[in-house]
């Protein structure tokens, strides 16, 4: 019987082993580019995040919790002590009842006029170019003189406003003397300058939504009422949502309006418009000359826009599980009814 042999020689275990192809040092950069590069390219907004976002953070807090005065620099440490102070004092709770006032009366009417704005300017207007640029000139004029204006025009004795409601046979309002009122007249300074932008941040959003949904809702003979309620809302959700957020934490630190309001800048005799900042303000460059002080009320004021932020995020979370819920359930009930149809 033959045997069969494979001719294929065993490989030698003492033959020396052919060494793997080392790479060389333009290939290794390669390698190195494609792992490195992303990192490198987003870097630079890290490093200056960390040099003038992070590091004033952490020094605040280090300054908060020292006896630091405009001149005399760090004292001795004295803990929760800055914090205790500030709140203990009245002027701090009204500070931020004035800022939580104006914060409501000017981002709740500055969002709804945004939408109102973005939606005309939506439509198919003439030298629509114009009227989309037309709304971003007060956001490009200097917040002082928005308030130097305002501030003219607000005023008790010879203010315009009030020279109109004379004519009218009405009483003048004390736009400087009335806590309410200067409230109002505050928000509507605001409102003027960032009405503009966030009208255009809606638009975009708006020309963003697919122009089929609107023509389906004109064939089902939907109005244009209708048609916003029920398409442009529900599509600009999140646009909607992230405006409200940044408004809350812009609306948390007015300081310009109020700062220009009236001649002292200080929120007025009795602190009718006197915001948490302007309290900061007041407390590290005003009297008292102490930044331990201010920089224990930078940290509330930061610990406040972080839960608010937080309340927010809950919401946003909120609102898109229960829209991806709708969702489901009318694709689930379109899907239901076709094969009922084709039964």
């Amino acid at each position: 019987m033959a045997v069969l042999t494979d001719r294929r020689s065993a490989p030698d275990s003492g033959a020396p082993q052919r060494e793997s192809r080392r790479l060389g040092f333009s290939q290794r950069l390669g390698r190195w580019d494609v792992k490195l590069s992303p990192y490198l390219y987003i870097s630079p907004f890290f490093i200056l995040f960390a040099v003038t976002g992070l590091f004033p953070l952490g020094y605040t807090a280090f300054v908060s919790v020292h006896e630091w005065s405009l001149l005399g620099g760090q004292g001795e440490f004295v803990g929760m002590q800055n914090f205790t102070d500030v709140l203990s004092q009245p002027t701090f709770w009204k500070s931020l009842t004035n800022t939580l006032s104006i914060f409501l009366l000017s981002s709740v009417p500055q969002v709804v006029l945004a939408i109102t704005i973005a939606a005309l300017l939506d439509q198919n207007l003439r030298s629509a170019t114009f009227w989309r640029m037309g709304v971003l000139i007060p956001y490009v004029v200097a917040p002082v003189a928005v308030s130097m204006i305002f501030g003219r025009l607000f005023a008790d004795q010879y203010g315009l406003i009030n020279s109109v409601l004379t004519m009218i046979g009405l009483d003048p309002i004390a736009w400087h003397g009335d806590r309410l009122a200067s409230h109002v007249a505050i928000a509507t300074m605001v409102n003027y300058r960032w009405l503009g932008y966030n009208a255009l941040i809606f638009l975009a959003a708006m020309q963003a939504v697919p122009r089929d949904l609107y023509e389906a809702a004109v064939i089902d003979g939907a109005g244009r009422v209708r048609q916003f309620f029920s398409i442009t809302v529900p599509q600009i959700r999140a646009t909607i949502i992230f405006v409200v957020i940044t408004s809350t934490i812009g609306g948390l630190q007015i300081f310009d309006e109020v700062r220009m309001y009236d001649v002292y800048g200080l929120g007025g005799a009795d602190q009718n418009w006197m915001t948490t900042v302007v309290y900061l303000y007041d407390l590290a460059w005003g009297d008292q000359h102490s930044l331990g002080r201010a920089s224990a009320v930078a940290w509330m004021l930061f610990l406040l826009i972080v839960v608010i932020g937080f309340v927010n995020f809950l919401v946003t979370r909120q609102i898109s599980t229960s829209g991806s819920t709708s969702k489901k359930s009318r694709r689930k009930s379109a899907t239901t009814s076709m094969s009922r149809g084709n039964a």
